[in-house]
């Protein structure tokens, strides 16, 4: 068997007390949320609505990589369709998600991507309309972590 230097073993000792030492990333706020979700509308209000759908699993056995798909009821004609969606992840480092853009010539407001999640959390989609008016909805994922609850 090899012997372990005295020399190496504060060698490892002091690299792990400098890595349990980084900075963890700071998970966003309900205020950078909220300030994201201003800046989208402009300062409007932008009330929960069923015209929003957002489909996201329950449970998420990877945070890393968490499906979705988001669509908003719309006749998507020149005179009513929607203009645009936010995806917000309220605690991630990072709230913002994605943005889609849309015109009467999508045909259809819906869009599908995956996103990753820092811990359980509410996920929100924020959609803006031709008139000007602005809905919303959230659902919740819970992170387990390992498929262990976490």
């Amino acid at each position: 068997m090899k012997e372990v230097s005295r020399r190496k073993v504060l060698a490892l000792g002091t690299g792990l007390v400098a890595v349990a030492m980084l900075p963890l990333p700071a998970l966003a706020s309900n205020e950078k949320v909220m300030e994201d979700i201003r800046k989208f509308t402009g300062g409007a209000e932008a009330p929960e609505s069923s015209i929003v759908k957002l489909e996201v699993p329950e449970i998420a056995e990877n945070g890393n990589t968490v499906p979705l798909s988001v669509s908003v009821d719309s006749p998507m004609t020149a005179d009513n369709y929607v203009k645009r969606v936010i995806l917000l992840a309220e605690k991630n480092p990072n709230p913002g998600v994605a943005t889609f853009h849309f015109s009467p010539r999508s045909g259809v407001a819906e869009a599908s991507t995956r996103m990753r999640l820092a811990t359980t959390q509410n996920v929100i989609a924020v959609a803006e309309l031709s008139d000007g008016s602005f809905h919303m909805t959230k659902s919740q994922v819970k992170v387990t972590i390992g498929g262990c609850g976490g």
